[in-house]
């Protein structure tokens, strides 16, 4: 699998620099963060729930 160097990784932060701009660029990266964050969170608090199990019953009708 291809792996971005050095190189590759200040053309794309030089790039993202020019669109956002310095100002925002922190809140970018504060927001993306904050997401990844609460992501992580969600798929743990879904591990620690029990999911439902369904019954062996048939439904009945």
């Amino acid at each position: 699998m291809w792996a971005p160097g050095l190189g590759e990784l200040l053309i794309i932060f030089a790039i993202v620099l020019v669109l956002f701009g310095g100002g925002k660029l922190a809140g970018v990266g504060k927001s993306l963060g904050t997401a990844i964050s609460e992501f992580k969170s969600a798929l743990g608090d879904e591990k620690k729930e029990p999911k439902d199990t369904p019954s062996d019953e048939a439904p009945k009708a």
